[in-house]
């Protein structure tokens, strides 16, 4: 198990992140951001909460939909 350090680490980034294409987008919250990668509302609050890590494919999903590079989005981690 990660130490408590590396998990919240990983939220803040995570968080970073999600609000980084949630403002390029020009969208209002997660719930926009759900609707606009087609996946389930609870996968983005996971993700916020670190119960979820970013996996490739809505690392895929975040980067055709934002047109961030892959790297771009990886740079938050």
């Amino acid at each position: 198990m990660k130490n408590a350090d590396d998990t919240a680490e990983y939220i803040k980034n995570a968080n970073k992140m999600l609000d980084a294409v949630i403002a390029k987008l020009g969208l209002k919250n997660d719930a926009a951001l759900s609707r606009r990668l087609e996946v389930a509302p609870p996968v983005i609050s996971k993700i916020r909460h670190g119960r979820l890590r970013v996996g490739a494919s809505i690392l895929i999903s975040l980067h055709e939909t934002s047109n961030f590079s892959i790297a771009e989005l990886k740079s938050f981690f």
